[in-house]
């Protein structure tokens, strides 16, 4: 019997393949349509809100422009925001902004604020935003230059420069938070969700 009982796939508002990952390996079967959104004049509009209110409101945005292509169907918006004492990370452009981004972080604990919304029909039906806290250790230029290279063009496609599954796991000391939220799809609230709603056995 399968796990999944919904007539049709879930609707995926993002590109990210680890979040296409997590959700197959976890059997849910998905199509993906990533969300143009101009995320940055979003969050300059967002300036007075914390860091996972801004999270929340990126994801819902990006869902209800996927829903709007596709009426009628559960769609799941997703992002995810890096603060450091208060400063907001972007991903970087390239190996140098990389190179800065993560000697910023060295030595040092930021958060990770990882959101998710459900939409169908015009209505938020779910969103929920998990905090993770990590450490980075105090490692030295040859090794973050060693990093950069193992490292190659993933450094530009995550938000502090580093995958935790993959290379990213030997800048830290300590990270407290669930690993789902580290990798930018708090999955646990996410299955929970899906099984209230009735598209996964309960």
């Amino acid at each position: 019997m399968p796990l999944w009982l919904a007539a049709g796939p879930l609707v995926l508002a993002s590109a990210s393949r680890v979040r296409q990952t997590l959700l197959r390996a976890a059997g849910i079967p998905i199509e993906v349509h990533a969300a143009d959104l101009d995320e940055r004049k979003l969050e300059a509009g967002a300036e007075s809100l914390g860091p996972g209110s801004i999270a929340k409101l990126l994801a819902r945005e990006k869902a209800f422009l996927v829903e709007r292509r596709h009426p009628g169907r559960l769609v799941l918006g997703a992002d995810q925001m890096l603060v450091l004492q208060g400063r907001r990370f972007a991903k970087p452009p390239d190996r140098a902004a990389a190179r800065v981004q993560l000697g910023e972080l060295r030595g040092r604990t930021h958060e990770l604020h990882s959101a998710i919304a459900f939409v169908q029909d015009t209505r938020v039906l779910f969103e929920h935003v998990s905090v993770a806290r990590l450490t980075m250790r105090n490692f030295s230029d040859r090794f973050l230059d060693a990093y950069l290279d193992a490292a190659g063009p993933a450094l530009t496609q995550s938000v502090g420069s580093y995958q935790l599954e993959s290379f990213g796991v030997h800048l830290f000391d300590r990270i407290d938070g669930d690993y789902f939220t580290v990798l930018g799809l708090p999955l646990l609230q996410v299955l929970d969700f899906l099984r209230r709603h009735g598209c996964v056995l309960p």
